[in-house]
């Protein structure tokens, strides 16, 4: 199944100097899909990875590794699945980002598990269909 990698995700292969044995199967996770061509990105998750770089060198730097990753298309149905889905959370207490959810909706009509490290997902699963890949 491709996968939807989350910001943490990326920051953490892009950003992190030393790694921890957990880090480092998570960046080997990353790597192989992007060796196996199996991975997806949208344009919130490049903006998201972009924004609060200040040093420009690095931002350029990030910009150009990243562009060889095409963005899935994001239309009108996702959207309104992702307000849907924020609707379903909020009525059971569950609290997300726009973002998040954008996520969420994208993955499921795309048939997508999620890659990230942001425990938010887990709150989320118990209540929208997603799938959210697991590292042992």
């Amino acid at each position: 199944m491709r996968l939807l990698v989350d910001t943490s995700v990326w920051s953490l292969a892009f950003r992190k100097a030393e790694l921890s044995e957990a880090d480092k199967k998570v960046v080997a996770r990353l790597t192989k899909a992007i060796r196996d061509l199996e991975l997806e990105i949208i344009g919130p998750i490049r903006q998201e990875i972009l924004s609060g770089i200040k040093d420009g060198e690095k931002f350029e730097e990030l910009k150009v590794k990243l562009a060889v990753f095409k963005d899935l298309a994001i239309e009108t149905p996702s959207y309104e699945l992702a307000a849907e889905y924020y609707n379903t959370c909020r009525s059971h207490g569950i609290q997300g980002s726009h973002i998040d959810y954008l996520i969420c909706a994208v993955a499921v009509q795309n048939k997508l598990k999620i890659f990230t490290l942001d425990s938010d997902f887990e709150h989320y699963r118990k209540h929208i269909p997603i799938k959210i890949e697991k590292i042992a």
